[in-house]
């Protein structure tokens, strides 16, 4: 399916300031659908932006359902070109720059809808009310038409108001840095302030927002900028979100504001209403956001913990890496030493992989640089008269710490034994690290320039430990795959294949 941006340029020739607009729009119109219980539907003139008095057709380029009543279309509107007596009131909107709201009742199958269109106007870098560029279409569906209650009469005012301001160029507000989401919405909370800032009208659900604040009265005739500093423990905090909301009264539209008391947290939104630039009051949107916070509380309370226990996991190996070293400092028989010091860098590079989830808020590993810091520590152990280069092709992008952990274990092993057994008598040469995915595996190959396999080469574990360490995490770990071969042009490559997607474990037996 094309995108808004796709279908503008193909059938259009508004430029990106234009398309900038209908994106933010389209980004907060899920306000006015659900204030309006209708559907809205943009459409764009195919003729671009200087069309004739008597536009030919329009297209499609965005629809959304209101979230408070029945949709009007069954089937998905966008991409659809509409010509002819259907879009005749769309027609009238563009030319003419205001809302219509004349015409019966259409039928779309079995659905009755009231049709509304209203042009969307871009005002200019100076302020100055620009030219319509689009047309946005309000359908109402009727099957479900009955007396509204009090808060529907509230909801189709303001989006009355709003629908003004879609056609004055003055809605949508801007995007401030750091706002995704349209949240807190019209279900969440609605609160209608005057143009002295007291509260008319405040759904139950904003209602009861504040009384988590504190608030024993009832919100409506509240001074509500006076309130919520009352009610604010800091006041500091209070008096910024009493500032937003008293910008909104004065035309502006400052970004959201969340506001804690005793444990409690309401997000609050404020919007001015200004319609055909008459200032007569705010909008404020309201969501109680106590819950979620607590469980943001809990999951960083979580995640600083696991992230203290990796640091504490690397603290333990590095001593128990000292320790060894130690040890090893002590023994005489050259196999020993040269066991314990094996057995230092296997903690080492353990070490490390914990080392790297410790600085990170999730359980994965960028692995690109725990290899190099492995490869580099494992090209210091060569004879003083070889001179071995590491190199690594591809990345291993980001990984799982149960997949990190032994594919490092994996790795250390595999350089240490082309260091150690394909440069031992000297030379140079290179060790090759080369990573790929691919079809949901990770293949790695690591070759070396050096003396290759020796003859009658066995790659039954048996007495290699390190052989051994590679093959049990290789199929065991990792459920993956392990080959040692003579290289191509020389030396040894062992080629390692790896899924990066763990299949389920088998049912138990019966």
């Amino acid at each position: 399916m094309s995108t808004l941006r796709d279908l503008v340029e193909e059938h259009t020739t508004l430029g990106p300031a234009d398309i900038d607009h209908l994106h933010r729009l389209a980004g907060d119109w899920q306000l006015l659908s659900d204030l309006s219980f209708a559907d809205l539907v943009l459409w764009v003139p195919v003729e671009g932006t200087d069309p004739p008095a008597r536009p030919r057709g329009f297209v499609c380029v965005a629809q959304v359902r209101p979230t408070t009543a029945a949709t009007a279309y069954q089937d998905d509107q966008v991409g659809r070109l509409g010509r002819g007596p259907e879009v005749a009131h769309l027609a009238v909107a563009l030319t003419q720059g205001r809302i219509w709201r004349e015409g019966d009742p259409v039928w779309y199958g079995d659905t009755p809808a009231r049709h509304e269109a209203i042009p969307v106007r871009r005002r200019t870098t100076a302020g100055e009310p620009g030219r319509v560029i689009a047309v946005a279409s309000r359908d109402t569906n009727l099957t479900t038409a009955r007396t509204p209650s009090h808060l529907e009469l509230n909801y189709l005012t303001t989006a009355d108001d709003l629908a003004q301001m879609v056609a004055d160029g003055t809605f949508p507000p801007p995007i401030h840095a750091g706002e995704t989401t349209s949240a807190p919405r019209v279900g969440d909370g609605l609160v209608r302030l005057d143009a002295g800032g007291k509260v008319t009208y405040a759904s139950p659900n904003a209602q009861s927002a504040f009384r988590r604040l504190g608030l024993t009265a009832h919100l409506v005739g509240e001074d509500l900028a006076g309130l919520i500093s009352r009610l604010a423990e800091n006041p500091l905090e209070g008096s910024e979100a009493a500032a937003r909301v008293l910008a909104a009264l004065r035309g502006g539209s400052p970004p959201r504001r969340e506001i804690e008391v005793r444990g409690a947290t309401v997000l609050t939104r404020a919007l001015p209403l200004i319609p055909a630039g008459v200032p007569i009051g705010a909008l404020v949107l309201v969501r109680d956001m106590t819950e979620v916070r607590r469980r943001d509380r809990a999951l960083v309370t979580k995640d600083a913990t696991i992230r203290e226990i990796h640091h504490r996991v690397k603290n333990n190996l590095q001593t128990v890496a000292a320790l060894l070293r130690l040890q090893a400092r002590r023994v005489d028989p050259p196999e020993a030493k040269a066991a314990l010091e094996e057995s230092v860098r296997r903690v080492a590079s353990i070490a490390l992989v914990h080392e790297t989830l410790a600085m990170t808020s999730d359980e994965a590993v960028e692995l690109d640089g725990v290899v190099d810091r492995v490869a580099t520590a494992a090209a210091e152990v060569a004879v003083p008269e070889a001179k071995v280069t590491m190199h690594r092709r591809g990345t291993f992008g980001t990984l799982p710490a149960e997949l990190a952990t032994p594919l490092v274990m994996i790795l250390n092993e595999l350089l240490l034994n082309a260091v150690e057994h394909g440069f031992a008598d000297g030379g140079s040469g290179e060790v090759t690290i080369e990573v790929r995915r691919h079809r949901r595996k990770l293949h790695v190959t690591v070759a070396d320039t050096g003396h290759g396999l020796p003859p009658g080469f066995d790659d039954d574990p048996g007495q290699r430990l390190g052989l051994q360490i590679v093959r049990t995490l290789a199929t065991g770990e990792l459920r993956g795959s392990i080959d040692l071969r003579p290289g191509a042009a020389g030396g040894t490559e062992a080629v390692l294949a790896i899924p990066l997607a763990r299949p389920a474990d088998p049912p138990p037996q019966r």
